[in-house]
């Protein structure tokens, strides 16, 4: 690595000179494979070299040559894009439908009536109310009438809608998503964090919490896996009726469930109770700003007030849009068959594992865009910095633990398996490899006792 640094300093090696891949220097050089990826790796962190799909490691491009033994001003780091993508935020972003969502657009657009472009309903348009109601109903057992849904640009914003409602404490999971936390605490509330187990979140410590609402992921526990548990569900409905508390459901990775069918709406058994959020970031994109909120009746004058001046409303267009693409099956179709492919990639991604480390078990799988490697304790941030000298952009359970959580900490890797595009999947999973911890040296055998 010493001598890679040296010929590049020194001009031996010219910007963009493309070098041998890792595997064959190792041979040429007598050393082990991941000895030669983790220096390669590490070079690229450093900024002296630069690695992209399809065109190799190279020798990374500088405004002048670097002189070694002449005084530099410092050089400001600049962010760059990872070589491969593993985090849990987005599906796979190459497999859009864009023919059948062009059709959508263009149908959406003949059959608007005019005043679809005046000034509009805070609710959303009706067109997108009326699919998402059947929808929701026929795929998520949701109870709702189209008057109950409002429209918002995501789970986050119904999240500081709902946050602007409230008052205290909100109880959420001890492990979840980090800016939930902030947009609660942003407006001004508390957070008090319930243990996570393999059944899901424990509402048996919801009393003591005092909160006035719940904010659960019931049909995928994000991001440790795993739905909750059919009495738990139950036992959060009964807590919310005996109470006054309000349940919010995020419905993170609903539709994607390999198992069986997908677990049922917690809104299903307490409309009155249960606001049900969902988005359509991870099962058609993040970019299409849309999202929605199945309240409570005596809700939903509320909400729509704080959602306040039309310039926060979503977009007339992606909602119509919407609309057709739901009322004319596309959005099922799209559906089914990102299911197969995201099934497909969780298969690869265990095998490849039980096959070049099966030490670590994989877990979280049943459902959702992402799996958790659980690792030995102590061994995470090792685990990172190795991920990142391979290229690899994927975050640790630490990251999204509850700084105020009481459960015993776990350590383990989140690994996001839709985001990557098919024809770079392979290489992700080959990086991933490398970077992870070497199974546990077996205890000697003491033999006999004398």
């Amino acid at each position: 690595m010493r001598a890679l640094r040296d010929a590049i300093g020194s001009g031996r090696l010219a910007p963009g000179t493309r070098l041998p891949p890792y595997r064959t220097l190792a041979a040429d050089l007598g050393i082990a494979r991941n000895t030669a990826g983790n220096a390669y790796a590490e070079l690229v962190e450093e900024g002296w070299l630069t690695a992209r799909q399809g065109s190799g490691t190279r020798v990374a491009a500088r405004p002048e040559p670097l002189d070694t033994g002449r005084a530099r001003a410092p050089v400001r780091r600049t962010w760059r894009r990872p070589a491969h993508d593993l985090m849990p935020s987005s599906p796979d972003a190459s497999a859009f439908p864009r023919t059948a969502w062009t059709a959508s657009v263009r149908r959406a657009l003949a059959a608007a009536p005019h005043d679809a472009f005046g000034v509009g309903d805070p609710r959303g348009r009706i067109e997108l109310r009326t699919a998402l109601a059947e929808y929701l109903a026929r795929a998520r057992g949701v109870r709702t009438t189209p008057e109950r849904i409002v429209v918002c640009s995501g789970f986050a914003h119904g999240l500081r809608l709902l946050c602007s409602l409230l008052r205290g404490t909100i109880a959420v999971e001890a492990y979840g998503l980090d800016f939930h936390r902030e947009i609660i605490a942003g407006a001004g509330l508390r957070t008090h964090p319930l243990t996570v187990d393999e059944r899901g979140a424990r509402i048996d410590e919801l009393p003591a919490t005092r909160a006035a609402a719940v904010l659960l992921t019931p049909a995928h526990q994000f991001p440790t896996g795993g739905p909750l548990h059919h009495r738990r569900r139950a036992a959060v409905v009964n807590w919310a009726g005996s109470t006054g508390g309000l349940v919010i459901e995020d419905d993170y990775d609903g539709e994607f469930r390999y198992d069986r069918e997908p677990v049922g709406a917690v809104q299903g058994l307490d409309p009155e109770r249960v606001v049900h959020l969902g988005s359509v970031s991870k099962s058609l994109s993040p970019a299409v700003r849309l999202g929605w909120m199945v309240l409570p009746g005596r809700l939903v004058d509320d909400v729509l007030a704080a959602k306040g001046p039309r310039e926060m409303w979503s977009g007339v267009v992606e909602q119509l849009t919407l609309a057709d693409f739901i009322a004319r099956g596309s959005y099922d179709r799209h559906l089914r068959r990102m299911r197969r492919i995201y099934r497909h990639r969780r298969d690869r991604l265990a095998a490849t594992l039980a096959r070049r480390a099966p030490h670590i078990r994989v877990s979280g799988v049943a459902a959702g865009l992402h799996a958790v490697l659980e690792l030995p304790p102590g061994t995470e941030e090792a685990a990172l910095r190795a991920a990142r000298r391979q290229g690899l952009a994927l975050d640790g359970l630490a990251a999204y633990r509850h700084p105020d959580s009481t459960m015993p900490a776990l350590d383990g890797l989140v690994i996001g398996y839709g985001t990557p595009p098919e024809h770079a999947f392979a290489n992700a999973l080959d990086a991933l490899c490398l970077a992870l911890p070497d199974a546990p040296a077996p205890t000697p055998d003491p033999g006999p006792r004398p």
